[in-house]
């Protein structure tokens, strides 16, 4: 499988003029655009995009297309619905500009409106939404006592009523993009709903949450791949040889365990893997820093592929540390040697 994930990227570049500016150049012609078969192969490939690129966006571009086609449309599509969209370039809307992703703060609704729906709302920091066809849309179509219900409708780009907003400047992860979404009495039939009607947020989106968090994984080795790499070429005296080789095999060990995760994630079994998911978020924090101390001791002091790689892996480990920081603080109650420690497992 890698070998032939090498093969399509060797492609990819041959035609690609400029990864940072065209990512999609010459991907369709490599075989890059095609649904993948598992988890683990978007996973396999978003490493080695970042390892030879040195650009965790270009993975975000390409595994974010992979994601939202494997889990929502091949995930809770009817068969009209993959035929029409799971070969083409699709973003989900769930965020909203002052709200973020909570549930109970989220606005955007979709109204009855004779057979169909009418939706209403604005969605931000869309990721792949100026490169999208369509897009999933979470929104309002219930309330009962008080709790809001939501569902996913699948929203073509030219539909009467979008339109596509820019978002604030984000200089990270390029050349990922970013839109925001405003939605002013857009209707669509009932043939857009996708998946459950009334609980797309606890099917869907709930989930995906995690899933994105597995596979993210593999962006993270990648981009530690890639400055391996690069330091390598400034180790050359055994004291700097043996800094790095810890920081190799911490890699290794980061490696193997995403590994897992995704395997796990392909069988149904990702909750089994929660706490080496947490883990691993922990060991790429210290990886992290043991490379910038490695670099500020050994060099190199500049080094224009190396700098704009730290800065994204730095956005990528500040996402959802709330969560994050909670599932850690419940790992160390629940866990039976914390039970034992506390007395109350005797």
């Amino acid at each position: 499988m890698e070998n032939d994930i090498a093969a399509r990227i060797d492609a990819w570049l041959a035609r690609c003029a400029d990864p940072h500016d065209e990512p999609l150049q010459g991907m369709a012609e490599a075989g890059l655009l095609a649904p993948a078969d598992s988890y683990l192969t978007i996973a396999l490939t978003k490493a080695a995009l970042v390892e030879r690129t040195g650009l965790p966006g270009i993975a975000g571009i390409w595994g974010g297309w992979q994601m939202v086609a494997r889990w929502f449309i091949a995930g809770f599509g009817n068969d009209a619905q993959r035929a029409a969209w799971l070969r083409r370039p699709a973003a989900v809307a769930i965020s909203e500009p002052r709200a973020g992703a909570h549930p109970k703060l989220l606005t955007t609704r979709a109204e009855p409106d004779g057979s169909g729906f009418r939706i209403t709302g604005e969605k931000g920091w869309v990721s792949n939404g100026p490169l999208a066809d369509m897009f999933v849309v979470l929104a309002i179509t219930a309330e009962q006592a008080g709790r809001k219900r939501y569902s996913a409708l699948l929203v073509p780009r030219d539909t009467p009523g979008l339109t596509l907003t820019a978002m604030p400047a984000f200089h990270a992860l390029r050349p990922s993009q970013h839109c925001g979404l405003v939605l002013d009495g857009v209707s669509m039939p009932r043939t857009a709903l996708l998946g459950p009607e009334g609980g797309a947020y606890e099917a869907m989106a709930l989930p995906f949450r995690d899933i994105e968090d597995a596979v993210g994984t593999f962006t993270l080795l990648g981009a530690f791949r890639f400055l391996c790499d690069r330091l390598a070429r400034n180790s050359a005296d055994d004291e700097a040889a043996a800094s790095l080789g810890a920081i190799t095999a911490l890699v290794a060990v980061f490696g193997e365990a995403a590994a897992a995760v995704v395997a796990a994630l392909d069988g149904n079994a990702l909750a089994a893997k929660a706490a080496t998911l947490s883990g691993l978020h922990v060991l790429a924090a210290e990886i992290l820093q043991r490379l910038r101390s490695h670099r500020a001791r050994y060099g190199p002091a500049h080094d224009a592929a190396m700098d704009p790689a730290v800065d994204d892996l730095d956005v990528l480990l500040s996402v959802a540390k709330g969560p994050r920081r909670a599932r850690l603080i419940n790992l160390s109650r629940d866990a039976p040697f914390a039970q034992r420690g506390s007395g109350r497992g005797a």
